[in-house]
């Protein structure tokens, strides 16, 4: 059951001594509980530490390291259940009816009422004091002292390195970003809803692979949406989420949804939206992660068919968001296509996500096996360039019982070792989701300082009155040894610049003449960032109640 909504529950009184109570509490100021005012202000209520430990966990649902004012009264709430019925669980409070929660008493907080008394009447002694003259401040002094959004939180008061990267990218990352265009040419600014998302899994693969299928797998039961089937059945992008309840969301739908990380497909248009779904439904393996079910990459003659939406620009998108990625082959399909090779190449920074599984491996005998694995390990090989191995994961993942007669009791026991092997590496994708946001969260802030070095040199370059066309045509026919000077004057490692071919198509749609020039301030303000807040935020991070 769902928590009834806890402003809704409230009567008008009630609303109104909750927000005098809340304003009291938020000692900064800022619309915000953090861990330390909750500290002080909860320990009015006389509840044991573990008891407050769990009110907070509850009403801090989406784990965002603060309670606004909603959770804030879902929190009070909790606290007037313990105190009444000695019981702080999420069941206490959905099994509530909302009359039920309308009828619940104010919690009892120690001193409260004398404290607020004795402020108020300061308050009173204060204005009476001013005599009025903030009656004859201009509007704008006014707001140079009274507004909030101009206050800046400081680090020092963030509870949560969810909620501190997000004031950090904000306050320093997100300026630089606009300023040289990086939305236009690398990634779509990020929000709020990208930083709170769940961990991501996604699978690609050619049709007929097994991908919805080892989904259905992880599930143990079907979503909405999915069909399976020898032929290409999977043609959009799916990605299944947790959900209320059983249903399918259009793409157009699930792009403008502020709660959702997918605001960035937008720049994809309408051909791709109407490629792409939402699939959501209860389960308790994706209230951790979501898993992404990509289209069948095409090979032979198929290729061909050109789709209406850049399919690698997509998976690009996708495996910067994803904590995972899964390349599913058949034994009987090992060839690797042009297209899965650019869309391979598409997932160029991001080798530390990829896994490779050799799915439906129990379809061919032992001595076969070993000559495919050598196979596929070739193929990969020439495709990946890296001189690491990747990880390979062996297995049949559907729900049919391994066949024993092509693979015998060797081949059945080495599946479920491999399964039991993946299984393990997904079970530790939750708890690996802050460390991966972290380093996602430096990758960008690191691409972002060199797409601006880049940015303010070509306009560097650009002369004062004749010739901008020529200079501009002539910058972009050498870009590379254009990137080459900005590496070699600002000391910068080349493995972090972006494909030239692909800087070269976005950047040919620009005037280079209005770029911005290099900003020190902007650059220095990233590297204090990178250097000192990150760092700290890491090292003071620790739980409100530990």
């Amino acid at each position: 059951m769902e928590v009834p909504n806890p402003i809704a529950s409230c009567s008008r009184e009630q609303q109104k001594i909750y927000q005098e109570w809340f304003d009291y509490a938020d000692s900064d100021g800022d619309g915000r509980i953090t861990g330390n005012d909750a500290i002080k202000f909860f320990s009015m209520s006389s509840l044991s530490r573990q008891d407050l430990k769990q009110v907070w966990a509850i009403a801090d649902s989406k784990r965002l390291g603060y309670l606004g004012f909603t959770e804030f009264i879902t929190a009070m709430q909790l606290v007037s259940l313990a105190q009444s019925k000695g019981e702080v669980t999420h069941d206490a409070l959905t099994s509530c009816s909302q009359d039920e929660l309308m009828s619940l008493s104010l919690p009892k907080m120690e001193e409260l009422d004398v404290i607020l008394a004795k402020r108020a009447r300061k308050q009173k002694s204060n204005d009476h004091e001013t005599n009025g003259t903030s009656k004859w401040q201009s509007p704008a002094l006014a707001n140079w002292f009274s507004a909030k959004s101009s206050k800046k939180v400081p680090l020092s008061s963030v509870t949560s390195i969810i909620d501190g990267l997000k004031r950090l990218y904000i306050q320093k990352l997100k300026p630089l970003e606009v300023t040289y265009r990086f939305n236009d040419f690398v990634s779509p600014l990020l929000t709020n809803s990208d930083f709170d998302a769940k961990p991501m899994v996604m699978l690609l693969g050619q049709y007929s692979t097994g991908k919805t299928t080892f989904i259905k797998h992880m599930l143990r039961s079907s979503y909405p949406g999915a069909h399976i089937g020898p032929e290409p059945t999977t043609d959009r992008f799916v990605v299944v989420m947790s959900g209320p309840d059983e249903r399918s969301i259009p793409g157009n739908t699930v792009a403008v949804q502020a709660d959702m990380p997918f605001n960035g497909l937008t720049t994809f248009g309408t051909s791709f939206l109407s490629k792409f779904e939402c699939s959501q439904m209860p389960h308790p393996l994706l209230e951790h992660f979501t898993f992404v079910d990509t289209p069948g990459v095409l090979s032979g003659e198929k290729q061909r068919t050109q789709r209406a939406y850049e399919f690698t620009a997509v998976t690009s998108w996708f495996a910067a968001k994803s904590d995972l990625i899964l390349l599913l082959f058949d034994p009987h399909k090992l060839d690797i296509s042009d297209e899965f090779k650019r869309v391979i190449a598409s997932l160029r920074g991001h080798d530390d996500k990829i896994r490779v599984v050799l799915n439906k491996a129990d379809q061919v005998d032992t001595q076969q096996l070993m000559r495919v694995y050598g196979a596929l390990m070739w193929s990969l090989g020439k495709v990946l360039n890296t001189p690491e191995v990747v990880r390979v994961y062996i297995g049949s993942f559907n729900d049919q019982p391994v066949n024993e007669a092509a693979t015998g009791p060797l081949g059945k026991d080495l599946f479920e070792k491999e399964q039991e092997d993946l299984l393990s590496d997904l079970k530790d994708i939750p708890k690996k989701a802050c460390d991966r946001k972290i380093n996602e969260f430096v990758k960008r802030a690191r691409a972002a300082k060199i797409h601006a070095y880049i940015i303010s040199h070509l306009r560097k370059e650009m002369p004062t009155i004749m010739g901008k066309a020529k200079t501009q045509q002539r910058l972009l026919d050498n870009l590379a040894d254009e990137f080459g000077k900005v590496q070699r004057e600002y000391h910068l490692p080349a493995g972090d610049f972006p494909n030239v071919d692909q800087f070269k198509e976005t950047l040919s749609g620009f005037n280079f003449d209005s770029f911005e020039k290099l900003k020190p301030k902007m650059i220095q303000s990233v590297d204090d960032m990178l250097g000192y807040d990150v760092p700290g935020l890491l090292k003071n991070f620790k739980n409100p109640y530990d």
